[in-house]
């Protein structure tokens, strides 16, 4: 199975986003996301293709954890590389800023 890489922007960009929920919201709606999120991590482990590709970046496959957040990821036969983790709520255009790196 492919083991799984979160880059350093979507790393320090889902601390960010369990701080927030966790300071603005609750321990509980935090370990919610977090349950969600390994859920959506352990579906492209085991179909990395299942997720659409997408449309800002042809490399790239999305999938949808939350109405809120998406992942963005490239894979190869040995690893998913998450490359963003992007709130939904933010401009469309600064996506294309998150995955550059």
């Amino acid at each position: 199975m492919r083991k799984v890489i979160l880059s350093k922007r979507a790393s320090n960009r889902l601390e960010k986003l369990l701080e927030y929920l966790e300071s603005e919201w609750s321990y509980k709606v935090k370990k919610e996301f977090v349950d969600k999120l390994e859920k959506s991590i352990n579906l492209i482990k085991k179909f990395p293709e299942g997720s659409q590709r997408s449309e800002i970046a042809k490399e790239l496959h999305q999938l949808i954890v939350t109405k809120q957040t998406t992942l963005y990821y490239r894979y190869d036969s040995k690893f998913i590389r998450i490359v963003a983790i992007f709130d939904n709520r933010m401009d469309p255009k600064k996506i294309r800023e998150e995955i550059k790196h």
